[in-house]
């Protein structure tokens, strides 16, 4: 198992591509470096919405397409980055 600190919304694109992603922060969409560097077939877990409320969010990598599925409300710290809340 690895783990990298770095900006999360460019994620790791040397170590790419990753069957599973998990963001611990909350943006305002799915990060796009992050759904290229998705393997085919991958999942991700990210929470999407505004700085006070995200929807937990199911992204799947399917035939180059992304599929999102809503999982329940949460509330994450921001995201912060190029894909993301000014810092």
């Amino acid at each position: 198992m690895w783990v990298r600190v770095g900006s999360g919304t460019l994620g790791w694109p040397d170590e790419a591509p990753f069957d599973r992603i998990l963001v611990t922060a909350g943006g305002p969409s799915v990060p796009p470096p992050l759904f290229q560097q998705l393997a085919e077939g991958g999942r991700m877990v990210v929470p999407v919405g505004d700085a006070q409320n995200q929807t937990l969010t199911v992204v799947e990598k399917i035939r180059g397409e992304m599929k999102t599925r809503p999982c329940g409300e949460c509330k994450f710290v921001k995201l912060v980055g190029k894909y993301a809340w000014e810092a």
